[in-house]
């Protein structure tokens, strides 16, 4: 771990550090013998602890949730640990994925951004062509790659950050200018959402929309052209509500779930989230005792693991995992913040816009697991089962500890 003292008040940075002397993408580790244990310079370590804690909560409760799934006669061919040993196959690929994210210098991320975002636009189309798309449920969201269905909407989401942060770089001599500024950005994010909704996966264009804006605005988009965005989105998704019955349906059963029209249709999942929940009280019924993920609760291993978190640990669990995603969002838009301050203004934009993405899609699934948002489908980051969304969850993660290094190089008076 780094400790830096009078970085900028005229001193000489005082630099300590306990570690081991290797070297991994350019970073110094240097080693202390005698040390009590090895701490890699320049990594954030109680980003990667909070991280991690995420990773293992998530990989208990995608067991629990889903141990009993065999138990239903269309799963009666799987094992109870089918889903646990799916998802320890994914934090393994998503871990070398990451690793080798961490590898990559900004500098080289900022040059891949048009093509990153270019390749997430094709794979985005291809999941509609049939005999390449998986179609699960009516939607056809995923590409199936043997060891596991890949997503490209999660690839979108990253792409979509690493593009906008690029974009608002070149564009800040005229980002008080609409026309040039906003309006191809807009077009941008506009291609992804027809495809998106295509599939269809409303919930994914809404967060790549919400990344794209947050990204504009901390980019130094002027006000009135930041809300004059926001406006024609929220009219944009009125609409969209307004003309899909089945949006509607889902809006209606929202507002009121045990109403005997929606409570065995589209309001069937809050509601048995909620049970869920409301069993769990304070202290939950304890690891393994939910009722709830016993065949009532559908994707209780994936969109609604959080009401399984209430019930076996209540309010208590709940409150804990609510500030953990704070804490980390919150880490990762200073680290983002002290990226602009170093004048490194890519990096910085990439890092807030992986604070929005994780901070909003968690504030999504918790509001809908807790019915106080429509239900979409969106996993909880770093907890839920999935293949895909685990990998670019760690990808973004890493790259937000390679600017976090980057900064501290500089800091330490080397090159980046």
């Amino acid at each position: 771990m780094v400790r830096l003292g009078t970085l900028f008040s005229g001193g000489t940075p005082v630099v300590s550090h306990a570690g081991l002397p290797v070297n991994l993408g350019g970073y110094e580790y240097a080693g202390q013998s005698g040390s009590a244990g090895a701490r890699l310079q320049g990594v954030d370590q109680a980003l990667v602890w909070v991280v991690v804690a995420l990773l293992m909560w998530g990989m208990v409760m995608v067991y629990s949730a889903s141990i009993a799934m065999p138990d239903n006669p269309r799963l009666v061919r799987l094992t109870h640990t089918h889903y646990l040993w799916r998802h320890v196959l994914s934090l393994s690929l998503g871990a070398v994925v990451a690793l080798l994210a961490f590898q990559v210098p900004m500098v080289t991320w900022e040059k891949m951004a048009r093509p990153l975002f270019v390749c997430a636009l094709v794979l985005l189309a291809l999941v509609l062509v049939p005999y390449i798309g998986k179609s699960v449920n009516g939607a056809r969201r995923w590409i199936p790659l043997g060891v596991m269905n890949f997503q490209p909407s999660e690839l979108a989401k990253l792409a979509t950050i690493i593009y906008a942060a690029n974009y608002m770089v070149r564009k800040m001599d005229v980002k008080e200018d609409f026309f040039r500024a906003v309006w191809p950005m807009a077009a941008a994010v506009t291609v992804a959402g027809v495809f998106l909704l295509a599939e269809p996966d409303m919930g994914a264009f809404l967060v790549i929309a919400v990344i794209a804006m947050g990204i504009l605005f901390l980019g130094g988009v002027n006000v009135r052209m930041f809300m004059l965005i926001l406006s024609v989105l929220v009219v944009a998704f009125v609409i969209m509500i307004a003309l899909s019955p089945w949006r509607r349906e889902r809006i209606f059963a929202y507002l009121d779930p045990f109403n005997a029209a929606y409570a065995l249709g589209k309001g069937y999942q809050l509601t048995h989230s909620l049970i869920a929940i409301g069993r769990g009280e304070i202290w939950g019924v304890g690891l393994g005792g939910s009722v709830e993920k016993l065949h009532w609760l559908p994707e209780a291993h994936t969109d609604f693991l959080m009401a399984v978190i209430g019930e076996e640990f209540g309010l208590v669990g709940v409150s804990v995992a609510i500030f953990m995603y704070l804490w980390l969002s919150r880490r990762i838009m200073v680290i983002g913040r002290q990226a602009i301050a170093l004048d490194k203004v890519f990096s910085g934009l990439v890092a807030q816009g992986v604070g929005i993405w994780i901070g909003f899609q968690a504030f999504i699934n918790m509001g809908v697991n807790l019915g106080a948002l429509p239900t979409k489908g969106l996993t909880l980051p770093f907890m839920s089962y999935g293949g895909s969304a685990i990998m670019m969850n760690l990808v973004a993660i890493a790259i937000v500890l390679r600017i976090d290094a980057e900064n501290k190089q500089l800091m330490r008076g080397g090159r980046s």
